[in-house]
């Protein structure tokens, strides 16, 4: 296991939170739920038909014995979470809508977490990123303050730990998200143990090019350096810029940023999609996320080809941020 799992499974360990999953009959949801339990490090909620679970379960040799399973019908408090989605959503749904969506593994997870029944979510298994946050937007919503969800990656190598963001939500962020996004992917990073030095990057560094995703990076860069003032953050950088010492120091002299930085941030998704994918191919690093940042609680989103340790270290992950 790497390094940066060993904290997160004693901090979790001494004080053990509850996720739900989705897809409770997946085979790599019950061997991750089978791991997690026997080591006592998250309690968990299967969403699914009880005997479907347990017979997928038992094919597979997992041991789910410590989960608790509920099937949306015939769960007995399905009539008061109607009732909470329906003053949720503020007229925006009927009670026969939100009946009709709650039977749906997605939204009555999301709900179970909005109620208090669960800390925090992970699924996606089986089903796209726009079905994890659409719920999570209706009903966790965002924290105070945020007005918008972004995402960002840890992506590990050997003792290496880096973050990307935002590469799979926001498809041409605005200066404001961009400036949401960039504070957030700093508290993701320091979560999981890495000392943001963040960089916002372009095709420009300090005005070397013009456009208006550069004029974009450069104004959310001073707006972040005002918000957060003991943040070390810079930008606009290249990449070469921002991460390679006699680049970065002979373009931005004086920069505590520039060469160093281990966490980056991406104009749009394109760039940051192809950023962290071209680090995962050919970087050789390992990506774990999309790590959803902005809600509430702590909804993550698997990727449909993930694997059952993926979907380990992802609910180790979820589970940390709260």
């Amino acid at each position: 296991m790497a390094d940066m799992f060993a904290p997160l499974v004693a901090q979790l360990k001494a004080n053990p939170k509850t996720i739900v999953f989705t897809e409770g009959n997946d085979p790599r949801i019950l061997e991750a739920a089978s791991k997690l339990l026997a080591e006592g490090v998250l309690k968990v909620v299967m969403v699914g038909n009880e005997a479907e679970c347990k017979a997928a379960a038992a094919a597979g040799n997992f041991d789910i014995s410590a989960a608790e399973i509920i099937d949306p019908e015939n769960y007995a408090g399905f009539d008061e979470m109607v009732n909470t989605m329906v003053e949720l959503r503020k007229g925006k749904q009927t009670a026969e809508e939100c009946t009709a969506l709650l039977k749906k593994s997605n939204y009555f997870g999301t709900m179970l977490v909005k109620m208090g029944k669960a800390d925090c979510l992970l699924g996606g298994a089986t089903y796209s990123t726009a079905d994890t946050v659409r719920p999570a937007l209706q009903l966790i919503k965002c924290k105070p303050g945020i007005k918008s969800v972004s995402s960002c990656f840890i992506l590990m190598r050997g003792d290496e730990s880096i973050a990307m963001g935002d590469c799979a939500i926001n498809i041409d962020p605005t200066e404001d998200e961009i400036v949401e996004s960039t504070i957030e992917t700093a508290h993701t990073a320091e979560v999981f143990g890495i000392d943001p030095r963040v960089a916002l990057l372009s095709y420009s560094t300090k005005g070397s090019g013009k456009g208006e995703t550069v004029d974009k990076m450069r104004n959310a860069t001073l707006r972040v350096q005002e918000a957060c003032p003991d943040l070390k953050v810079d930008g606009e950088l290249q990449f070469d810029a921002a991460v390679a010492p006699e680049v970065g120091q002979l373009k931005a002299p004086g920069s505590k940023v520039a060469g160093y930085a281990n966490t980056f941030i991406f104009p749009n998704i394109n760039a940051g999609n192809i950023g962290y994918k071209i680090a995962q191919r050919l970087g050789g690093f390992e990506a774990y996320g999309p790590i959803l940042q902005g809600l509430n609680a702590p909804i993550n989103d698997l990727s449909r080809g993930c694997n059952a340790e993926e979907v380990y270290k992802m609910a180790l992950i979820t589970a940390a941020l709260i």
